[in-house]
C-alpha cells in the first residue's frame, strides 16, 4: 500500500453544507488536495492550534495531549485508511515505549490531536486519488492565468490559493485572494 504524507493547508467555509467547514489537507510533494467536511466544534479546535492559540482553559484535544503525555504516550502518526460514502476512516498509532496501539478516530479529531502532537498524517494513493482535486497553481483559463479572476475557485480553493500566494510572497495576489474571500463571506452573512 502506497502511503501519501499530508499537509494540513488550512480551514474554510463549507461550499456544500451549511454550517459545516471544510478542513483542506494537501499531499505534500504533489499538488492534490483533500476537503474534508467538519463541524463547528472541531474547525475550532485545528484552527486554534494552527494559529498557535492557547485557549484559558483546554479544549478536549489539550486535555487528551496532556493526559498522554505524562503518561508517555505517544502519537506516532495518524492514518486515512478507508473512504466510504464520504466518510473519511482514521487511526492513531500510538506508543507507551511498551506497546503500539491503534485506535480509531473521526479525522478532525486525529487530525486536532495530529497538530498537537506534531505527527505525520498519512492516506493512502487510491484514498486521494477517489477524494482529492488537483490543485494547480496555474490556472488554464488565461483571465485566471493573470489572478485577477477568483469566481471560477470555489472557498476552499482560495484559501489554499491565498496560502500559497502567502507562501511565495505574492502578497499582491494575497490580498486580492483575501478580499474575494471576504466579499463572499459577506454575502454569505447578509
Amino acid at each position: 500500500m502506497n502511503r501519501v504524507f499530508l499537509n494540513v493547508l488550512g480551514i474554510s467555509y463549507s461550499q456544500t453544507q451549511s454550517g459545516a467547514y471544510a478542513l483542506i489537507l494537501g499531499e505534500a510533494n504533489g499538488n492534490r488536495r483533500i476537503p474534508i467536511i467538519i463541524g463547528d466544534y472541531e474547525a475550532q479546535a485545528i484552527a486554534i492550534e494552527l494559529e498557535g492559540l492557547k485557549p484559558p482553559r483546554p479544549l478536549t484535544h489539550d486535555l487528551l495531549f496532556a493526559f498522554a503525555t505524562e503518561y508517555n504516550i505517544i502519537l506516532e502518526e495518524v492514518n486515512i485508511f478507508h473512504l466510504e460514502e464520504g466518510i473519511f476512516y482514521t487511526k492513531l498509532v500510538c506508543n507507551n515505549g511498551i506497546s503500539k496501539v491503534e485506535f480509531d478516530a473521526r479525522a478532525s479529531d486525529a487530525i486536532a490531536l495530529a497538530l498537537r502532537f506534531q505527527c505525520p498524517i498519512y492516506t493512502t494513493e487510491d484514498i486521494i486519488n477517489r477524494s482529492g482535486i488537483v490543485f494547480t497553481t496555474e490556472p488554464q483559463h488565461p483571465s485566471r492565468r493573470r489572478g485577477d479572476d477568483h469566481s471560477a475557485l470555489n472557498t476552499a480553493e482560495l484559501e489554499v490559493s491565498l496560502q500559497e500566494a502567502i507562501n511565495n510572497e505574492d502578497y499582491e495576489r494575497a490580498s486580492k485572494i483575501r478580499d474575494e474571500i471576504s466579499s463572499r463571506k459577506a454575502k454569505k452573512d447578509a
